[in-house]
């Protein structure tokens, strides 16, 4: 979508899992959305959802300390697959390595090794196969200043 009304993408996509990837031509995008209004409504919330993200990730490479950085994502992620149906019970599926987790905010994974032992040593979060199980959601949410509203995941009528 990102590239819709923009012929060249200044960024590429990469997945850390297995993925299935589907192509669909723009014409045929611009067809379905001058054809079914209520789609490209669903399109554009999906951007403007997006976007507030964005927003949201700029805060936190800026202004946020690690610890509040790294709660703050795990806030994020957990809730984001709760609301696919991939998460529940604080429990979700995390198949990440610590470098990742580095790379996507801007620490070193030393660091982020750092903050992993004080959240767990605080009782907040366990890691364990591949999946983070949030001990104490509520501390964790205010350890994080996390507000979901900018992930709008309300349902709708």
């Amino acid at each position: 979508m990102q590239s819709l009304h923009i012929p060249l993408m200044d960024h590429t996509l990469g997945t850390m899992t297995q993925a299935t990837v589907a192509f669909v031509p723009h014409e045929s995008m611009h067809d379905l959305t001058a054809r079914f209004p209520t789609i490209a409504a669903a399109l554009w919330r999906d951007t403007l959802i997006d976007a507030a993200i964005f927003r949201e990730w700029l805060i936190a490479m800026g202004r946020r300390p690690a610890f509040e950085h790294l709660a703050h994502l795990f806030c994020e992620l957990y809730l984001k697959q709760e609301a696919v149906g991939l998460a529940g019970e604080h429990r979700c599926p995390l198949p990440i390595t610590q470098t990742d987790l580095a790379d996507a905010t801007g620490m070193t994974a030393v660091h982020i090794n750092r903050v992993l032992k004080e959240m767990r040593g605080r009782g907040l979060i366990t890691l364990h196969r591949q999946t983070l199980v949030v001990k104490a959601w509520d501390e964790l949410v205010r350890a994080s200043e996390f507000d979901a509203t900018y992930l709008h995941l309300q349902m709708r009528t």
